[in-house]
């Protein structure tokens, strides 16, 4: 396991969901992590189960420490505050940000199946204002946090979405723009040895996702195919930020299945996915029969220029 004593961290959106278990794997590593979200304890409405403080006692339990932050990520001043408070109480540390704030799930429930144009534009602004430029704005303080100090790592949550068609123009668009905004801001961010990475986990298993799949009766992984928990990319991520290689990886798009490979870990049920570029993963998706012998298939892996250059017809997920 990846040994974060001492470092710093921050993951946006956490109340619940992958943001939950990425402030829990990086907790078991035994980093401070600051976590933001918008539902407390006192929060009259609440969209899905979680709080603020659940996910923090979570990360606690896991071994970090856990210090919890209510923010709206569509508010800048907020995001501001947030920034002045971790400059203020650690010395001007930040080792990993999390770029994980997603407002537009239940905006994606809604709309799927119809195109985009039987839908208001507002499904653009519910999944990249806070999704997009959120983490255009996250990053800013964070960079200027990191730089001085020559080190850190920014790892913004993406999908394959950002390559293939999955749930629509706005989603596709929004992903493809987080998987540039991590390249470029590499470029910048790489003569101060930060390290700036789009991670695209597989197909997760999280509260309101786990809900769609189960409503859902068109899609191929009603049945958990290949599900993996949030959790996962946690450690992908703790073991990321203790790699001391990792501007090696910087400016790339990172699969958490392959991430998981490489560095040898396995989810909390002791599985580990298989890649989405992968035979394993790919073949039993078009062919559910062949999903109990999946361990069976080769797990080579479609190369990424083949992906990129090529029209990828990717199936609803």
């Amino acid at each position: 396991m990846a040994d974060l004593s001492g470092k710093v961290a921050l993951v946006t959106g956490a109340t619940r969901g992958l943001g939950k278990g990425i402030a829990i794997g990086l907790g078991e590593a035994g980093a401070t992590v600051y976590i933001t979200g918008r539902t407390t304890a006192d929060s009259k409405e609440q969209p899905a189960p979680g709080t603020l403080e659940k996910t923090a006692a979570a990360v606690n339990a896991a071994g970090g420490k856990c210090i919890p932050v209510q923010v709206d990520h569509a508010n800048d001043a907020q995001v501001e505050t947030l920034f002045e408070r971790i400059t203020t109480e650690q010395n001007g540390q930040l080792d990993v940000l999390v770029n994980n704030a997603y407002a537009g799930v239940q905006a994606l429930k809604d709309a799927y199946g119809e195109p985009f144009w039987k839908h208001s534009p507002a499904l653009w602004d519910a999944g990249n204002n806070v999704g997009l430029r959120s983490h255009y704005v996250a990053s800013i303080h964070a960079a200027r946090l990191m730089t001085p100090r020559k080190q850190g790592l920014i790892c913004t949550i993406s999908s394959w979405g950002g390559l293939a068609y999955i749930f629509g123009a706005a989603y596709g668009s929004g992903k493809a723009a987080n998987d540039r905004l991590a390249a470029d801001m590499a470029v910048e961010l790489k003569p101060f040895n930060v390290a700036s990475i789009s991670l695209w986990p597989g197909i997760v298993a999280t509260e309101l996702m786990s809900e769609f799949f189960a409503e859902s009766t068109d899609n191929p992984v009603g049945d958990g195919y290949n599900l993996e928990s949030p959790l996962l990319t946690g450690r992908a991520i703790a073991a990321l930020a203790a790699d001391p290689n990792v501007m090696g990886w910087s400016g790339k798009m990172q699969i958490v299945a392959e991430l998981a490979e490489r560095y040898g870990l396995q989810d909390e049920d002791g599985t580990r996915p298989a890649s989405l570029r992968s035979l394993r993963f790919a073949l039993p998706l078009g062919v559910p029969a062949l999903r109990p012998y999946a361990h069976w298939i080769p797990n080579f892996k479609i190369p990424w220029w083949l992906l990129v250059t090529t029209t990828l017809a990717a199936p609803k997920i």
